[in-house]
């Protein structure tokens, strides 16, 4: 059977004689070989040694122009080849020649379509680099990792039929032609991997340069289905160029005016991205969205998102700059106007104006798009972590912090360790506070990964990444502090271990199970649903049912128990408070119905679109349970069934006859997230019609969920342009630092009236009081005078724990609500010798009104006596 062998070669003349003499030494009774030395103009005598092995054996010498680098150069060659199985090898003897015949063979019988000398998998390796290009390596792999599922993309050894070959881009350049094959073919092309020892070439210099190094880059934006071009990247950034100049000049020109900030900045980029969508339209783009004689259709609606999108960069790099930062609003909006051009090409090239080439498949459009979304949500939670203000929950967790124990009254005590760790790193300021939860949504989306590559294949984990980017509760949880950032991280974690441990039928995972349970109930009690999920599991799944008889469970249950073990023994020194304030005190609850309030807030968790989805992939595998044949698709429904289902219907039940909490479902439907993935991937690869009409309405609402959170991010932080908050305190946290520092100024009136430091009474559970602790004392944050309405005989929480009443006697108090009669009623008067008339105060930011509050001023505290006749709010 003949192969032809191309090498691609380029001032080898050290290197070609022994590698001719190898690959030949190669052939055998059913192997015969014909070189085409592919050469981009050596100098060095190469050419010459080629033409005298023409004369004594069957090689060829192709000369080749070199202009589309070492791709260019093997097409050329592999035009001419006379086999129909194509080998290409490098020439510098670093490719193995003993390998040929083991990366041949797949190909010949039909076992594959490509084959691989592969350095990243088991048996491989490189040997004699330095640290750096296996580093450059390493970089380079893993940059090709979403249009590919081999280990090697990289590799430049290979075997492929001619005409899978042959079909590659006639625009391919540079030197990484495997890629282009693997990435570029349609159908796609099925690809093994076998192991080849690396050596670094001995005679000869590296061609790998710059210019190499940039070329590579702009292939895989374009084998991504991107519109990337030097043409196309250069005539945008000159029409970036003049609207940049057009948004400086304008912003410039109306904060000379006294202009607000963000009037100023909403302006000028209106105008600028007026500017910018005709020229990028009639210019930068529009040779390349021809269709014969007629142009594509504007794309007006795309446009529009990806200038949102930009914006809410654009709107967080300039708040950053400004409140973070100090810079003058005049230097940070330079910095906001490149990072939104960054996000406006990308959007034009990809989203707006993408490549009409057939041969990106959808599916590589989806991975792609997973990581867009993962990166600018992530930006985006990154730059507004320290503009919005602290929610009440946040600034109360914050005060565990500040009162650091193993153990709380109303949660476990997670939350409060992570805020104190990085709080210790950044201060006490919002960006220290949230901190941990940007790094954990981080850990929430690893799991998710893992989960649906387990269950359903690496092209569903990429798309399990994108909703878990995207989709309300995820999303916030990787913006606020609050018990569920971490528990979300447990709950992904335990569902990938309990995946692997259970089906895949790992022992060693059960580890991870023990771990994610205890690390889950040191961060809410909720993860405890899990349990008995597991239990059903084991029950119902013949394979997993053996674990009941081996001790792997039970040690997973012991470590978790372990790691959960502090707050067993806060509870046992403080009379099991915190188990009875989430058990008994919420079975003892009023009646109430509440199912349709339940299904409202998962609404608002997943999105409408995103509820219908899950409900719909639930649905399906219930029909898989009871479907016959493939019995590994049957337990995976079983897992998502079970593990979705179980804590879902505690909720359902208890939503029957008591109140339920927004958030209370969140986590739970992470185990369906990997089903809704495939899903949308089955639709994607195979929809018709009205499916192929959900795949596009399904691309449509992810971009507009993360439209919406830029701006209302951007309208937390800085209110509507011209006219500030339309909502304010205390439905959002749009004015707290002003609110804070408006009590700040009441207690210093009554600190320079009576010689004495006030106590600050928040006249609710715990929200006010948090609040003034976090923002009424100043930047030294000082919690001590922030003591909860607990001192005058009122439930606040662990503000109990944390202030005696007998030790405050004497002082004077400032009484705090944002409800009028919270400050009338009248068993105030017993706590206090003299007590004034309530009081009104209004809140501004920006210049605007954001909210009021009420206070009433008491001297002379007399101590704490249970109240009589209080509404709690």
């Amino acid at each position: 059977m003949l192969v032809s062998v191309v090498v691609p070669t380029l001032n080898e003349v050290g290197n070609i004689d022994d590698l001719l003499t190898a690959i030949f030494r190669q052939c055998g009774d059913s192997l015969d070989f014909e070189v085409l030395v592919a050469d981009g103009g050596s100098t060095d005598g190469t050419i010459e040694r080629v033409r005298a092995w023409e004369e004594r054996a069957d090689v060829r010498l192709v000369p080749c122009d070199g202009r589309r680098g070492l791709a260019g150069d093997v097409l050329q060659a592999a035009a001419l080849a006379r086999a129909e199985v194509v080998v290409v090898m490098d020439a510098d003897l670093s490719h193995p020649p003993d390998r040929l015949p083991a990366i041949i063979q797949p190909v010949l019988d039909g076992s594959s379509d490509m084959v691989l000398g592969s350095r990243f998998v088991a048996g491989g390796g490189i040997s004699g680099w330095p640290l750096w290009r296996l580093i450059l390596s390493r970089l380079g792999a893993a940059l090709a990792w979403p249009l590919t599922d081999v280990k090697d993309p990289m590799s430049g050894f290979f075997a492929v039929r001619r005409e899978r070959l042959l079909a590659v881009d006639a625009q391919a350049a540079g030197f990484k032609i495997a890629l282009e094959i693997i990435a570029g073919s349609t159908p796609s092309v099925r690809v093994s991997e076998i192991p080849i020892i690396f050596t670094d070439r001995v005679h000869g210099e590296s061609k790998l340069g710059s210019a190499e190094l940039v070329a590579y880059l702009h292939r895989l934006l374009v084998l991504a289905g991107g519109r990337i071009s030097p043409g196309n990247a250069v005539r945008f950034a000159a029409v970036g160029f003049s609207g940049a100049c057009v948004d400086l000049l304008l912003f410039q020109v109306l904060i000379a005016l006294s202009a607000a900030m963000n009037t100023a900045h909403l302006a000028s980029f209106c105008v600028a991205t007026a500017w910018n969508y005709y020229f990028n339209a009639r210019w930068a783009f529009a040779a390349e969205t021809m269709h014969g004689k007629e142009r594509a259709p504007r794309p007006y609606g795309r446009f529009i998102l990806v200038c949102l999108l930009a914006l809410g960069i654009r709107s967080g790099v300039l708040e950053a700059g400004v409140g973070m930062l100090d810079l003058a609003p005049q230097a940070a909006i330079v910095c906001a106007i490149g990072a939104a051009a960054i996000v406006s090409y990308l959007g034009l090239a990809f989203f707006v104006f993408p490549s009409a080439d057939a041969r990106v498949s959808h599916t590589v459009r989806w991975r792609v798009a997973a990581i867009g979304v993962v990166v600018y949500a992530s930006t985006l939670r990154l730059l507004f972590l320290g503009l919005v203000d602290l929610l009440p929950q946040e600034a109360y967790y914050w005060n565990y912090a500040q009162h650091l124990d193993i153990g709380y009254l109303d949660h476990p005590p997670m939350v409060a360790w992570l805020i104190w760790a990085t709080t210790c790193l950044f201060g006490d300021n919002e960006f220290g506070v949230r901190f941990a939860a940007w790094l954990g949504w981080f850990a929430t989306a690893f799991f998710s990964f893992g989960l649906a590559r387990q269950l359903f294949g690496r092209s569903a984990a990429f798309v399990s990444l994108l909703l878990v980017a995207v989709l309300p509760f995820f999303f916030t949880t990787g913006l606020l502090m609050t018990p569920d950032a971490p528990l979300a991280a447990a709950w992904a974690g335990t569902l990938y271990f309990l995946a692997r441990a259970m089906i895949g039928g790992r022992r060693h995972a059960w580890w991870g199970v023990g771990v994610g349970l205890g690390l889950g109930m040191l961060s809410k009690y909720t993860i405890v649903l899990l349990v008995p999920a597991m239990g059903l599991f084991m029950l119902t799944d013949v394979q997993a049912r053996k674990w009941l008889k081996r001790p792997d469970p039970y040690v997973a249950a012991m470590l978790a128990l372990l790691i959960f073990s502090p707050v067993i023994y806060w509870n046992t020194e403080n009379g099991f408070a915190s188990f009875a304030f989430q058990g008994a005190r919420r079975i003892e609850a009023a009646f109430r119905f509440s199912l349709p309030l339940l299904g409202a807030y998962a609404v608002i968790l997943l999105t409408p679109l995103g509820l219908v989805a899950v409900l719909g992939v639930l649905w399906a595998h219930c029909e898989h349970l009871g479907a016959t044949g493939d019995e590994g698709r049957r337990r995976v429904a079983r897992f998502i069934l079970i593990f979705t289902l179980i804590p879902l219907s505690v909720f359902v039940a208890f939503s029957l006859v008591r109140d339920v909490k927004l958030n209370w479902t969140g986590p739970l439907w992470l185990a369906a997230v990997p089903a809704v993935s495939a899903a949308i991937l089955s639709i994607v690869e195979n929809g018709a019609g009205f499916k192929r009409a959900a795949h596009r309405l399904s691309g449509s609402a992810i971009a507009i969920a993360l439209v919406f959170y830029g701006l209302a991010l951007n309208y937390l932080a800085s209110g509507v342009p011209g006219i500030g908050y339309v909502v304010g305190l205390p439905t959002l946290p749009v004015a707290w630092r002003e609110f804070g520092r408006e009590a700040a100024g009441l207690a210093q009136e009554v600190r320079q009236e009576t010689g004495q430091e006030p106590l600050m009474i928040g006249l609710d559970t715990y929200n006010i009081a948090s609040q003034l602790a976090f923002y009424g004392s100043g930047d030294d944050r000082r919690t001590g005078n922030s003591v909860g309405r607990g001192i005058v005989g009122l439930p606040d929480l662990m503000y109990g724990y944390w202030h005696r009443p007998e030790a405050l006697r004497g002082r004077p108090a400032i009484m705090i609500s944002v409800k009028r009669r919270h400050i009338d009623v009248p068993v105030l008067d017993q706590h206090f010798a003299v007590l004034s008339e309530p009081r009104e105060k209004r809140i501004d930011k920006h210049g605007t009104p954001a909210g009021r509050f009420y206070y009433r001023i008491g001297y002379g505290y007399r101590g704490a006596d249970p109240a009589e006749g209080w509404e709690a709010p």
